[in-house]
């Protein structure tokens, strides 16, 4: 297998965009060998831990509601291009996404990671839902096959904060400035959303040269 390292934020669009582009990929490819595992990068590590109000991050992060709302209509476009349901609108909240990435964590030690992930986002971009929530990451868990119960006590407590915060410094460390930032057998760097063309070429050539 060959790994496959992917730095995210869950309410990064552009990793919704890219991850969605990737999973197209693989479909066409379905004897790829990536063995994906998915890494914590805090795009807003200052964010409250109760969040904020969508349109209120999005204007301070813009300067002005009309420039959040042509940001938007970029990002959304580039969605419906990639085949992916996002609606800026449904998003009520921007989330402190550091329980996010726990909930990642331990998926990732059950072995279901990339679904919890898929569901994430899926939650966040498509279904307008508060992913800060610890009801709400329960039940994404839960959807995933983990035990809905046992993550509430989790997310209850600070089990594996400092783990994820450790994890994200080191990517730092590493030079990961943005994301989605994909990482192919820990040497082929592969910054931004990229096409599902450059995906299949990509398998292709792992495919052919046995590595």
């Amino acid at each position: 297998m060959i790994r496959l390292d992917i730095f995210f934020d869950p309410v990064c669009p552009w990793c919704y965009i890219g991850k969605g582009l990737l999973d197209r990929a693989l479909e066409s490819r379905p004897g790829h060998r990536f063995a994906i595992s998915w890494h914590p990068f805090q795009l807003n590590p200052d964010m409250p831990a109760g969040g904020m109000e969508h349109t209120a991050f999005l204007e301070a992060r813009f300067g002005s509601r009309a420039k959040a709302v042509e940001a938007l209509a970029q990002v959304a476009a580039a969605a419906e291009r990639a085949g992916l349901d996002l609606d800026p609108a449904r998003i009520r909240r921007m989330p402190n996404t550091v329980d996010a990435h726990r909930l990642s964590h331990w998926a990732g030690l059950e072995g279901v990671q990339s679904r919890v992930v898929a569901g994430l986002m899926r939650a966040h971009f498509r279904d307008g839902q508060d992913i800060g929530d610890a009801a709400t990451l329960a039940a994404i868990g839960a959807a995933a096959g983990m035990d809905g119960a046992v993550l509430r006590r989790l997310l209850d407590s600070d089990a594996d904060r400092e783990t994820v915060q450790r994890h994200e410094a080191h990517g730092r460390e590493r030079g990961i400035r943005a994301v989605p930032t994909f990482i192919v057998a820990d040497r082929h760097v592969l910054p931004g959303a990229q096409p599902v063309a450059l995906w299949q070429e990509v398998i292709d050539e792992t495919i052919a040269s046995g590595n």
